[in-house]
């Protein structure tokens, strides 16, 4: 493998669950997290005491959120009051490592640990939640701010100050912000859909989410085609 590529981990952060206003309510959430001292161990679930709330939250395929630390002065420059790390929910903050860098099934060693990249974060409704900003949830899907997530193939310890050193990449050269873009915002982009299901280790709940969006297309494409057979065109 002929590209260098590496970052740094600025943070390990955790948090446990707890309560964000929205809307006139109230909402269960872990999102909150904070930055943890010392090292830590990394384990195929997760960091200890890093919890979820909602089933499709974490598991082996998202073990792990990452989130780029150079995002951080875009949202700032909106008005956005943002911690030092982990103001994305993510557990890692990194530098050096944006999504159109990275792709899906890029592996890394981190601290003592080795994981991969398995797919775009979807940011939802509690991102706006954090910050009281309506919108934030679907600007991050358009500026492509989304983060990444990850499955760990070696377990280990963690630091701050690590580094994150690419050890392999697969062919296919599909970027976490490609894939990011296609789940998010292209949702009609059925090729690129496609293109992104061809890696075979994307993570789970993306691989479901665009199945079921090219199952559906393939299923109008049909109707749309008995539509026009030519036994039903009415003779002249």
């Amino acid at each position: 493998m002929s590209i260098e590529l590496g970052g740094q981990v600025r943070a390990v952060c955790i948090g446990s669950v707890g309560t964000l206003p929205h809307a006139r309510r109230k909402i269960e959430s872990a999102y909150i997290k904070h930055p943890v001292d010392g090292r830590v161990r990394l384990g195929t679930l997760g960091f200890p005491g890093d919890e979820h709330v909602y089933e499709g939250h974490g598991g082996p395929d998202m073990a792990v959120l990452v989130y780029p630390y150079e995002h951080y002065a875009s949202w700032r420059n909106l008005g956005l009051d943002l911690p030092k790390a982990g103001a994305f929910a993510e557990n890692l903050t990194v530098t050096g490592l944006v999504e159109g860098d990275v792709c899906l099934g890029d592996v890394f060693e981190v601290g003592s640990a080795v994981v991969q990249i398995t797919q775009p974060r979807m940011p939802c409704f509690k991102v706006a939640a954090r910050y009281g900003r309506k919108q934030l949830a679907v600007e991050a899907q358009e500026a492509g701010f989304i983060g990444y997530l990850l499955r760990v193939l070696a377990e280990g310890d963690v630091v701050a100050g690590d580094t994150m050193r690419l050890a392999s990449r697969e062919s296919h050269g599909v970027t976490v912000a490609q894939a990011g873009r296609i789940a998010n915002v292209d949702r009609n982009d059925i090729e690129g859909a496609r293109r992104v299901l061809a890696v075979d280790t994307l993570g789970s709940s993306v691989r479901r989410l665009l199945d079921a969006r090219v199952a559906a297309a393939d299923r109008l494409g049909l109707d749309l085609e008995r539509l026009y057979l030519p036994e039903d065109v009415p003779s002249a």
